[in-house]
């Protein structure tokens, strides 16, 4: 059993066709888990389900219901601000799809308990490229982007964009994610690039992604120049800005 309170951030729009499964293989893990829906107004039914969902986790599963799309980086700021107020321990993030293994929150779990870290990532390119499904120029552009983000920040993470993630409470505590400046798929970078910053402690976890099987991709082009552009935009700003590093003597807690 967990001494932790560990509480796994899900944020969906459109997900009625994984999120009953999603919940249940996360609710089924050996090592326990809350779970955080943040759905942003889905039209297909998605929220029904989740309460549905509740009558089974009365205890263990929650939902902050918002209207509209307001963008990934919000939710997780949204669920983020939760967690602490509540006072969760581990606070992770992780796609409604499948597209990440909920197995996996163990072994990012683990990493961060056993290791020490302050910050685990699950890691599609720590490991050669762990990408099932995906046609060869999305996986491409996805490596190369990476590479791109690791270039211009200098940030020593073979996988920069996953959203696959485990924080310990202490790094969004010191981040502020309400400050963060993005809200797509370059919200997944700042985040990482802040915590490195920092001095807090990383770690890539390898895992095997999937693309998803039911439900449409959220990604976008719109998305992916946020994530090129902004990455310029994070550098400079860097530059006239100082990162108060964490002093980590409380780090055994």
């Amino acid at each position: 059993m967990s001494d932790h309170k560990n509480l796994v951030i899900i944020p969906t729009y459109n997900e009625s066709e994984n999120i009953t499964d999603i919940i249940k293989a996360v609710m089924e893990l050996s090592t326990p888990f809350e779970v955080l829906i943040i759905d942003d107004g889905s039209p297909d039914g998605t929220a029904d389900l989740v309460k549905q969902s509740m009558e089974s986790y009365p205890e263990r599963l929650h939902m902050i219901e918002r209207s509209g799309k307001l963008g990934l980086g919000t939710a997780y700021i949204r669920g983020f601000a939760y967690a602490l107020e509540k006072g969760y321990d581990y606070v992770f993030e992780m796609d409604a799809d499948f597209s990440h293994n909920p197995q996996d929150l163990i072994r990012l779990y683990q990493s961060c308990v056993e290791g020490n870290y302050d910050m685990a990532i699950g890691s599609r390119y720590i490991k050669g490229v762990n990408v099932v499904n995906w046609p060869m120029g999305r996986v491409l552009m996805s490596y190369f982007a990476s590479y791109y983000v690791r270039m211009v920040t200098g940030m020593p993470i073979m996988d920069t964009t996953a959203g696959f993630k485990c924080y310990h409470r202490r790094v969004l505590e010191t981040i502020h994610p309400e400050k963060i400046h993005f809200v797509g798929y370059a919200f997944q970078i700042e985040m990482k690039f802040n915590a490195w910053k920092r001095g807090f402690k990383i770690v890539e976890v390898p895992i095997i992604f999937t693309d998803r099987t039911k439900g449409v991709s959220k990604m976008s082009k719109g998305i992916f120049k946020e994530a090129v552009f902004g990455v310029i935009e994070l550098k400079v700003r860097s530059l006239f800005r100082k990162y108060q590093p964490y002093h980590a003597v409380n780090r055994s807690e």
